[in-house]
């Protein structure tokens, strides 16, 4: 059984050439598009996960180049997503059918082998195809501790493409020893932290800008006044009218900020996605009270979307995430001689104020699994270079992964909802 299990992942760069690299971008166009007929076929049709395999396998197949494993990985990809929509429906809450467009796809012991040569065969839509896994020189790699090792065995894993790379995510697992029985899964975990300058920051350094959104709810807030100072019958329904469409775009924002984080969580194979505690986030920021609502409804928003791609969104408490070294774990208020700015006052550390925040909130839930009678209190922080746990330190991802390390904010995101 499943919870029988201790379960990893080691990220690791792919070494493939020009005609590998056609296959496989060919293979994800065709997984998602397969993942997307399964959940089409079986969104109005299906309550349980064993509903979708018989009722879309048929499809899948006659209608994508995949083999039959990976039109049945893509039938319980789609059941996956469908599932975690029906069970928050049961809830009372509102859902949307679930839509495939990142370009990831799995892969089972039968559609990937990984050999002692340090290489890798994986299905595609046409044949297999075997290129090298692009290891460090040391024997004392991170991948090499799961890759060398007779306790761990290889799962299901996930292939990723980024700018015309690929990023093989290998799932191992060995069993748990009797003192981690009945104990819950750790994993790796994504902080992030919300704001106004920024509405999002997680603790791989991914920015999602708040400017544009504070500007747009100030322009709305001035025509609201104005309508209503007017007081006419027409201003009325003008009114009603902008509000409307004040309700549309940050809905519109919120969908692609979550997306966004959704996106990350992925790229870093995070098990967890950790908000601070969102009940005094106004005081805190001195957000609007439209502010307030914002952060609100993206965590909703993030908390289905990853249920649906099997991550946990938890909180944590937000006390004094803003003012600690996320480095030293100093703590004063000097720390943040500005809004944007953190300088650690004792350790000399500096970094943008939101990523700082970020990587505590992620790691103050890292830490709470210490003290939980229910974890074992060996999950990680993911980071933009590598992961850091309590009791290990810190450990780089494989070169080409993300690998220049910066708190500078990246380009917001344009994915639409």
């Amino acid at each position: 059984m499943a919870d029988d299990y201790v379960r990893r992942t080691a990220i690791t760069r792919l070494l493939v050439n020009g005609e590998q690299r056609d296959l496989l971008e060919d293979t994800i166009s065709e997984w998602k598009r397969g993942c997307q007929i399964a959940t089409d076929l079986a969104w109005e049709r299906c309550n349980t996960k064993s509903d979708v395999q018989p009722l879309a396998y048929d499809s899948v197949r006659d209608q994508t180049d995949l083999g039959s494993q990976h039109a049945i990985l893509a039938t319980h990809q789609a059941s996956q997503a469908i599932t975690s929509c029906i069970d928050r429906r049961s809830k009372g809450k509102k859902v949307s059918k679930p839509s495939f467009t990142v370009p990831t796809m799995k892969y089972d012991t039968r559609t990937m082998t990984v050999f002692d040569d340090d290489t890798v065969s994986l299905s595609t839509t046409e044949s297999r195809v075997r290129c090298p896994l692009d290891l460090p020189d040391a024997d004392d790699g991170y991948q090499c501790q799961y890759l060398d090792s007779d306790e761990w065995s290889v799962t299901e894993s996930t292939l990723t493409a980024r700018d015309g790379e690929f990023f093989l995510h290998i799932g191992f697992r060995r069993y748990k020893n009797d003192t981690e029985r009945n104990t819950a899964e750790d994993g790796t975990v994504l902080g992030v932290d919300l704001g106004i300058e920024n509405l999002a920051v997680t603790s791989t350094a991914y920015f999602f800008s708040g400017r544009e959104l504070t500007h747009n709810l100030r322009k709305f807030e001035k025509v609201r006044a104005g309508l209503q100072q007017t007081g006419t019958r027409s201003a009325h329904r003008t009114l009603v009218q902008s509000s409307g469409r004040e309700l549309r775009y940050v809905r519109d924002v919120l969908h692609r900020a979550s997306n966004s984080l959704i996106n990350e969580a992925l790229r870093y194979d995070c098990d967890v996605i950790a908000f601070e505690n969102l009940t005094h986030i106004r005081d805190r920021t001195g957000a609007s009270w439209r502010h307030k609502w914002a952060f609100r409804t993206l965590y909703e928003y993030v908390e289905y979307k990853a249920e649906s791609v099997g991550i946990s969104v938890k909180q944590v408490g937000s006390a004094y995430t803003s003012k600690r070294c996320s480095e030293c774990g100093f703590t004063a208020d000097e720390n943040r001689p500005s809004r944007t700015d953190f300088q650690c006052v004792k350790c000399g550390s500096g970094a943008n104020a939101d990523y700082n925040a970020a990587k505590n909130i992620g790691m103050r839930y890292v830490r709470r699994g210490l003290q939980s009678s229910r974890r074992t209190g060996d999950s990680q922080l993911a980071l933009k270079s590598g992961t850091v746990t309590p009791k290990s330190g810190f450990t780089a991802y494989p070169d080409g992964f993300e690998a220049e390390f910066t708190d500078k904010p990246h380009p917001q995101s344009t994915e639409g909802a």
